[in-house]
């Protein structure tokens, strides 16, 4: 875990080779600290076991720290900050949902953009693939910053970083409440999961297939109670509309709360039957706990199944604990006070919006014979497929066939869902219809989005 560390020293005198530097635009440059002032601190961020190694040495003072939540860093800097996942499943899902707006760009300067794209106004530029810094030229002052999931979340509520797209779970465990993290979208549509509880297929709970069987077992007392493993330390109250608020459920820990589980909770425990459980955590592997005996359940992020599955666990029935996928989040602070954090949300807000909204949707345009354009809506309106967003759109194709100009044909374009789209290519025919074209959407904007007026209430603008 990355620390904050600062040394006091005339030199660093480490019985192990340490490297530091200090960061430049992304860069690391190397320091020597026997050149530092005598007396003077230096901020350093490494790891943990960095820290305990260099104070091993005896020679050199070093201070481990950490940002407080809510103390604002970098106050002076005019940039607009967004961080995103640096590796993993939701770093994927991420950058596939940019590439749709944002393309990225090497060292050659040539964008990488899918074939099936034909436009990319807003591109990412990364020079170097090992920075964890890069920028997006159609957005002013923007800086894109790539962070381990928790930092991200870490860093907003520091100041460090102003925006970030990040799974749900995560500003669940990290952001413990915190009233400056707000979710500007909720619903980024990647990255589903969701933390459920899991036990075994063989034994006791062979039968055991709901969370209110589990309860019912005669096996948990005040003795031996339930143990579940999980590598969730905090998840409190804060959550979307539709997430599942019965996070609390399985977090009694023999009568105590963890955080704030036993106020919040400690009712529908009772409810539910679980009066007696111990929650303990870990790192890892948590599919292990039942098999090596250390416990009987486990509270962990599922997606498909398949890891349950190959471990001889299944998830309960009723056991489904919070619902997560990859949300768009920014520190309230940063948007109300730092110029153009709030701007650059807008646009982002605007182009996930219309994105997904588009997604899965089609034009549908082909030419139609009529005597009017009210023949030709009627016939349309008595399809099922064809009504499109709010109705078929319909204007005269003229041509001279004749040696002058007459309506002979009218177009129609209408939006139709992939699934919809054979069905409305045969609906167009049966009407009259013919040359049909179809194409993929990229972007549907509506009406103003009613997350970015929800934000702008939620900030009193």
């Amino acid at each position: 875990m990355a620390m904050a560390t600062t040394a006091a020293a005339p030199s660093l005198g480490c019985s192990r080779d340490v490297s530091f530097g200090t960061a430049m635009r992304g860069q690391a440059v190397p320091l020597e600290l026997s050149k530092c002032r005598v007396g003077s601190q230096l901020r350093i961020a490494c790891h943990s076991s960095t820290v305990r190694a260099c104070a091993s040495a005896g020679t050199t003072t070093l201070k481990q720290t950490r940002a407080t939540p809510g103390e604002k860093q970098n106050v002076d800097r005019q940039t607009c900050r967004l961080a995103l996942p640096s590796k993993g499943r939701m770093a994927e899902g991420t950058l596939s949902l940019l590439k749709a707006s944002v393309c990225t760009f090497h060292l050659d300067f040539v964008p990488q953009v899918s074939s099936s794209i034909m436009d990319c106004s807003l591109p990412v530029r990364k020079l170097n693939p090992r920075q964890y810094i890069a920028d997006i030229p159609g957005l002013k002052d923007l800086e894109v910053w790539f962070q381990r999931e928790s930092d991200v979340v870490r860093k907003l509520r520091s100041g460090d970083v102003d925006m970030g797209i990040v799974g749900y779970d995560v500003v669940a465990e990290f952001g413990e409440d915190d009233p400056d993290l707000i979710l500007i979208h909720d619903a980024l549509q990647f990255g589903e999961c969701h933390l459920g509880v899991a036990v075994p297929t063989y034994g006791i709970f062979e039968s055991i297939n709901t969370l209110s069987q589990l309860a019912a077992m005669p096996q948990w007392t005040s003795e031996r109670p339930l143990r579940i493993v999980t590598g969730f330390t905090y998840v409190g109250p804060y959550s979307p509309p539709l997430v599942y608020r019965n996070i609390h459920q399985l977090c009694f820990v023999a009568g105590v709360a963890a955080g704030s589980f036993l106020q919040l909770g400690s009712k529908f425990l009772r409810e539910k039957g679980l009066h007696h459980v111990e929650l303990s955590t870990a790192d890892g592997a948590l599919e292990a706990g039942p098999a090596m005996g250390t416990a009987d359940a486990i509270l962990d992020l599922v997606s498909s199944g398949t890891t349950l599955r190959e471990n001889n666990l299944k998830e309960l029935e009723g056991g489904k604990v919070i619902s997560s996928q990859g949300v768009f989040v920014a520190s309230k602070k940063a948007l109300m006070n730092r110029p153009g954090v709030l701007e650059s949300a807008h646009e982002l807000l605007e182009r996930f919006e219309a994105h997904l909204r588009a997604r899965g949707q089609f034009s549908v345009v082909a030419n139609m014979r009529g005597n009017s354009a009210d023949e030709v809506a009627h016939n349309l309106l008595k399809m099922t497929s064809l009504h499109g967003l709010q109705g078929p759109t319909i204007s005269p194709v003229y041509s001279n066939s004749t040696g002058e100009a007459r309506v002979e044909y009218y177009a129609i374009v209408i939006c139709v869902a992939k699934p919809d789209i054979f069905k409305a290519v045969r609906e167009l025919r049966s009407a009259g219809g013919s040359g049909v074209l179809v194409s993929p959407l990229t972007y549907i904007f509506d009406e103003e989005p009613v997350r970015w007026r929800k934000l702008l209430d939620t900030l009193g603008r």
